[in-house]
């Protein structure tokens, strides 16, 4: 008998507003002392007044639009009692029947899994605070920080659409590029920005994949998961413990909540799993009803383009290759330096579709080959400079125009790879312009054939044994000649060039 996943997820995101959803409290719990950034409000003290921040209200409409949900004309807030010491007041204030969002979804791509795209669900997104943050000390007692408690969370409600933990993982990292793409929050999952909570069920198929008995069967709610890797590895690890039990004929008979203990890499058991009724939800008697249809027609004007449909543009509008858009895309200052590149570029792109007429595909060869120079640069080698130096894009000192520059100087053959690089980091350390460098180091190609001649006559005749065994068929040694020319000439000489002359001259 087969066991088919039915895979749901919680997401909880950390707006990133100046301050908390309900009081005037800084909403930067990370940068003071423990319990410093709190206040009566936040604290739930007898008599207080919580009043709704409109940024975190605007925040969230705007996720609701990105998710292709539908924004309610009028909503609310509720109290979610529950006791618990992060929750110093013993009620959360949350959204219960009239979420600001609800009946979106995401279409994501799975890479080598059992279907290429999936169409995922999101059922709701509602707004709510965040509880304080329970400190577990070496000295076998526990602390509570309240600094965290009462920051605004928008929480992001999908229907079991997901078959595989894979396809969980992937929609986690589109959710996260999505808000930093709307710039909502960093959703920094080591950093507590981004939570989720992930519920696993199976459900039994007969040979012909029909569903045997109940469509949906009790899940298991695995908690506070603070890794894409985790959650990955906490729903397989639950499909294997509840496959265990569906063939000792021992199903979840009810709903629980499990935890995730990556160093025993297995869930471990934590409580049953408590429903709506458990939680006493009443309407928020201190807080107006929010009336949002005005809002979320200003807000659908604020959209910006979203990660896919920029990858999408990335690679019919510069000829990237779509794992290039993607890794590019993967970060949005990087994508927007990259936009910023193309755009420097724009003459020559005119330039080359001129030329449609004449020949449409050396038109596209040659966007091709230009996009392909600006990828392998950027990704390549300026990341791998950045990463050394322990810098990125948002901080180094080379701008988008002398960039753009750079890469002409490339694609021109007036900088090859080596003295390319010895460009590029002057330019780091100091956003030199790459013309500049060129000319004062001297960098510039050599393409003289008569002196890159005299130098292989050079070579040729210190290397006596080299060129006999080229003679006799080694071939690859001419990799080694070619090393010889670009070390006498500092890195300058012309490869193809020296190549060509070299052949000649050893035959």
């Amino acid at each position: 008998m087969i066991y088919e996943p039915v895979i749901g997820l919680e997401i909880h995101i950390q707006l990133k507003t100046k301050t908390k959803m309900f009081c005037s409290c800084s909403a930067n719990e990370s940068a003071t002392s423990p319990n410093t950034n709190i206040c009566p409000i936040c604290l739930g003290h007898p008599g207080v007044l919580p009043v709704t921040n409109e940024q975190a209200v605007r925040f969230g409409i705007l996720l609701g639009i990105a998710l292709n949900c539908k924004i309610a004309n009028n909503s609310k807030f509720d109290r979610k009692n529950y006791f618990y010491p992060d929750l110093p007041k013993s009620y959360q204030i949350s959204q219960f029947d009239l979420p600001i969002a609800e009946h979106g979804y995401m279409d994501i791509e799975i890479p080598d899994g059992i279907r290429k795209t999936a169409r995922i669900g999101i059922t709701r997104a509602h707004l709510e605070e965040d509880a304080a943050k329970s400190l577990h000390g070496t000295d076998g007692k526990s602390y509570v920080d309240f600094n965290r408690g009462g920051t605004p969370l928008i929480e992001v409600v999908t229907e079991p659409d997901f078959k595989t933990p894979k396809e969980a993982k992937i929609f986690l990292q589109e959710l996260r590029l999505i808000a930093r793409y709307l710039g909502i929050s960093n959703a920094d999952m080591e950093k507590g920005q981004l939570r989720c909570d992930a519920n696993i069920s199976l459900r039994p198929l007969d040979e012909n994949g029909n569903i045997i008995g109940k469509t949906l069967n009790p899940k298991t709610e695995v908690k506070n998961i603070n890794s894409f890797k985790h959650v990955e590895r906490a729903l397989e690890h639950e499909i294997q413990r509840q496959t265990k039990l569906w063939k000792q004929d021992n199903p979840p008979a009810i709903s629980t909540t499990r935890g995730w203990n990556d160093e025993k890499q297995q869930t471990v058991d934590q409580r049953s799993k408590e429903d709506a009724a458990d939680y006493k939800y009443f309407p928020e008697p201190d807080i107006p009803a929010l009336s949002l249809t005005e809002i979320a027609e200003e807000m659908k004007q604020q959209l910006p383009e979203l990660p896919a449909k920029r990858r999408l543009r990335f690679t019919e509008e510069y000829s990237l290759r779509m794992m290039d858009s993607k890794q590019i895309c993967s970060d949005p200052a990087l994508a927007d330096f990259t936009e910023h590149v193309f755009s420097e570029l724009h003459a020559w792109m005119n330039s080359l579709d001129d030329m449609a007429d004449a020949d449409d595909e050396m038109v596209e060869s040659e966007k091709k080959k230009l996009g392909k120079i600006v990828s392998g640069w950027l990704l390549s080698k300026l990341g791998g400079l950045l990463s050394e130096r322990s810098i990125d894009v948002r901080t180094m000192k080379i701008n988008p125009e002398n960039f753009a520059e750079f890469i002409t100087l490339i694609a021109t053959k007036k900088l090859n790879n080596a003295t390319g690089l010895k460009v590029l980091n002057k330019m780091l350390d100091d956003g030199s312009d790459p013309s500049h460098v060129m000319e004062d180091e001297q960098l510039g190609q050599m393409d003289d054939e008569g002196a890159i001649a005299e130098i292989i006559t050079k070579i040729i005749e210190m290397n006596p044994k080299e060129v006999t065994r080229y003679k006799e068929g080694d071939e690859q040694l001419i990799k080694f000649f070619i090393g010889q020319v670009m070390k006498e000439t500092q890195g300058t000489a012309d490869p193809a060039l020296a190549k060509n002359i070299l052949k000649v001259k050893l035959n």
